[in-house]
């Protein structure tokens, strides 16, 4: 794709067709996909997601956002305010900060379950997970790729990444390659 407004031009096709909300052609897959983009464009890129859930809804498929960064914040200011990790941050080595910082946003304890709670009350037909790159590295996202299989498994998942995914390999950035993460289709890559 060329540009900002091509590609998600394409996002909105792919994503109000019937066959792409009624999960078909993923031959038992899940309805995992993944959509990149350059690092640089991160700020377009979140206004054209936000354009793209209203023209969805004005459609009457109902988007909701997983923010990653978002739902960190809420999480930390439920356990003590983010002042009080910014006061950890100063005390502690780098190696100490991240691990006090992971603990608290547990992948399995904590985060999969506020998740879970988003999705439960929640009425979507598709669930956009934003907020990646800004989470790097306290959250990674092929982590949050494949526990969140368990969680979003009745709609389709559109992850926005800053960065590369070949169909077999998350690169965020174009520069840090996470561990591998085969399960998602590159939304980018299909046929409207």
């Amino acid at each position: 794709m060329t540009n900002i407004n091509e590609k998600f031009d394409h996002l909105f096709k792919v994503i109000s067709s019937s066959n792409f909300l009624k999960k078909q052609s993923l031959g038992g897959e899940i309805p995992f996909f993944i959509s990149t983009y350059e690092a640089e464009e991160e700020n377009e890129v979140k206004i054209n997601i936000r354009l793209l859930q209203n023209k969805l809804n004005s459609q009457g498929v109902k988007v909701l956002e997983l923010n990653l960064y978002d739902i960190a914040c809420e999480i930390l200011e439920a356990k003590g305010g983010i002042e009080r990790m910014f006061r950890v941050e100063q005390r502690k080595s780098k190696d100490k900060f991240l691990r006090a910082l992971q603990s608290s946003l547990n992948i399995h304890q904590v985060l999969m379950p506020k998740i879970k709670e988003m999705i439960d009350e929640s009425e979507a037909k598709v669930y956009f997970l934003t907020g990646i790159g800004a989470c790097y590295p306290f959250i990674r996202s092929h982590n949050v790729l494949n526990n969140l299989q368990n969680v979003a498994k009745d709609c389709p998942t559109v992850a926005f990444f800053p960065g590369e995914y070949n169909g077999h390999s998350l690169n965020l950035f174009g520069l840090l390659k996470d561990d591998n993460y085969y399960r998602a289709f590159n939304i980018n890559t299909i046929k409207a």
